[in-house]
């Protein structure tokens, strides 16, 4: 399971790289991101997601942060990095992705 996640990981950059591009190259040469976050207010549907996401990736976050203490994980400033700054979509796998290697790590021992 380890290296699908970090498949999914891969994916989640490389898509929501690939819309942040098509914003760019549609809105302006740089990112906006008040515009951005207008846009993705810009009815129903697309409050419904925002909204959405940022209550639940709050909440796995957190959940992130607990779970790698209990585990002594590393690498949890690299997948709170990557959420930031490329997406949740990338993050969250990639912490799963170390979570599993962690945990056989463990297992091993």
């Amino acid at each position: 399971m380890a290296w699908v996640y970090l498949a999914l990981s891969i994916a989640g950059a490389c898509l929501t790289w690939l819309s942040t591009w098509d914003f760019i190259q549609t809105y302006g040469s740089g990112f906006d991101l008040g515009l951005f976050l207008s846009l993705a207010n810009v009815n129903p549907a697309s409050q419904f997601v925002a909204r959405d996401l940022a209550v639940g990736a709050t909440a796995v976050t957190v959940w992130m942060v607990l779970e790698s203490r209990r585990l002594k994980m590393r690498g949890l400033a690299w997948v709170l990095l990557s959420c930031l700054l490329i997406a949740f979509g990338c993050g969250a796998p990639l912490f799963l992705h170390l979570r599993e290697r962690r945990l056989a790590e463990l297992q091993r021992q």
